[in-house]
């Protein structure tokens, strides 16, 4: 089961989105930004397939 999410990059402010698993409870990640291409750790956390909570951060180089 995929979920998208849309939210703000850290870096470059423009909303992007990521689809991720909603079978996997809890999840932490890095993943590039689709617009400047920087990297951000994610954290999303799913409970009977719905995100309940959100973490975006940069990943300073």
């Amino acid at each position: 089961m995929e979920q998208e999410h849309f939210f703000q990059c850290p870096y470059c402010w423009e909303e992007i989105s990521m689809i991720f698993d909603a079978s996997v409870y809890k999840q932490t990640y890095i993943e590039d930004c689709e617009v400047c291409c920087n990297p951000i750790e994610v954290s999303p956390t799913f409970e009977e397939g719905e995100l309940v909570a959100f973490y975006s951060q940069s990943i300073e180089q």
